[in-house]
């Protein structure tokens, strides 16, 4: 029984893609501003600057808070 092998081909090398920065910048302004958001909201988001009264954001990101090394007691 004959076995067969497959042939090498000629391949080009793989380019990377080239990406424009006008369309990287956008989004990464965006992701930028969210996550500053996210990390005001689990780190600071108590006491004189916040936005939502009470401990009701505290107690959302409390295991967040200690994970991040927040002190919150």
């Amino acid at each position: 029984m004959a076995q067969h092998a497959a042939q090498p081909t000629a391949t080009t090398p793989a380019l990377p893609t080239k990406l424009p920065i006008g369309a990287i910048v956008p989004w990464a302004v965006f992701f930028g501003i969210l996550m500053l958001v996210l990390l005001y909201f689990v780190g600071a988001e108590q006491g004189a600057t916040s936005v939502v009264s009470g401990e009701d954001v505290h107690e959302w990101v409390h295991d967040a808070r200690h994970l991040l090394g927040f002190p919150c007691h």
